[in-house]
């Protein structure tokens, strides 16, 4: 089946140094997510998700917004004018792109260097890690238009932000900047705009020396636990770190061997050497 250009150029992305640099591209939209923008997005992480020259994925938006939410006119008013069928196909392609990121096989990370309102929350979340320009925007704004923040956004307010704040910031509408965001937990650190990128590549680079097996296992173990109790937790880290040790054993033996044996690592100070378990 043929896709229209118009919708493929929702979304661009470029690979570069085990890097998948991948970004809204509706900039003449604040980069709001329409259903093509969507659809779209699903094939491009598609696409990414196990290439080997993928080690972490970048999510950014062009222009000057990383995305303003959900399209107002394609998503909502177009799909309603359809029916209960075509509003529930578009939840369907939205939301799933966004638990997709969730449970992403490579390490994840926002970098928000403009807006970022409503169900753009929806992604936010979904990412791993989290890093914003102080000159970003953050919202939820649809107290002021008389609805609730709905496609998770109310949720992810809660699970990022303490009881209080995610309150005050659903009720009252009120925008909050760069660093306030930082210090409320929607994102990992705030910095000048034009810090942005180099901070993320910057992380994006230590996580590519990292066990690509171990990453993935923790990140889904953070997620996990946090939803479970202790004991839960307890039980389901075990198993996890088992399953783990089973798919890449050779990988943990190594880490184990360059601290004890060969002393040359120290594991509070970066990671052991990747490629000499590769040779192997």
């Amino acid at each position: 089946m043929t896709i229209d250009p118009a919708e493929l150029a929702t979304v661009a992305y470029e690979v570069k140094d085990g890097i998948a640099w991948v970004k809204f591209n509706r900039p003449e939209k604040r980069n709001c997510m329409s259903p093509r923008l969507n659809r779209q997005m699903m094939r491009v992480l598609d696409e990414l998700e196990h290439r080997e020259d993928v080690g972490v994925l970048v999510l950014g938006g062009e222009g000057t917004s990383w995305s303003a939410g959900m399209d107002l006119k394609e998503y909502f008013r177009e799909n309603e004018a359809k029916g209960l069928g075509a509003t529930r196909q578009a939840q369907r392609e939205s939301y799933g792109w966004w638990r997709r990121l969730r449970w992403y096989q490579k390490p994840t990370i926002a970098m928000v260097q403009g807006w970022c309102f409503g169900g753009a929350y929806g992604p936010l979340f979904a990412c791993d890690l989290a890093f914003c320009a102080d000159e970003a925007t953050f919202g939820l704004s649809e107290i002021n238009w008389g609805i609730l923040p709905g496609g998770g956004a109310t949720k992810i307010g809660v699970e990022l932000m303490s009881f209080r704040n995610a309150m005050y910031h659903a009720l009252m509408g009120e925008n909050l900047t760069g660093p306030q965001a930082a210090a409320q937990g929607l994102v990992n650190e705030s910095m000048p705009l034009a810090k942005l990128e180099a901070r993320v590549t910057e992380v994006a680079k230590v996580l590519l020396t990292k066990n690509p097996v171990a990453l993935k296992g923790t990140k889904d173990a953070i997620r996990r636990a946090s939803e479970m109790t202790y004991d839960n937790a307890e039980d389901y880290l075990i198993r996890a770190q088992e399953a783990a040790n089973s798919y890449d054993n050779t990988g943990r033996k190594e880490g184990i061997k360059q601290f004890i044996d060969d002393k040359t690592y120290k594991p509070g100070l970066g990671a052991y050497d990747k490629s000499k378990a590769a040779k192997k």
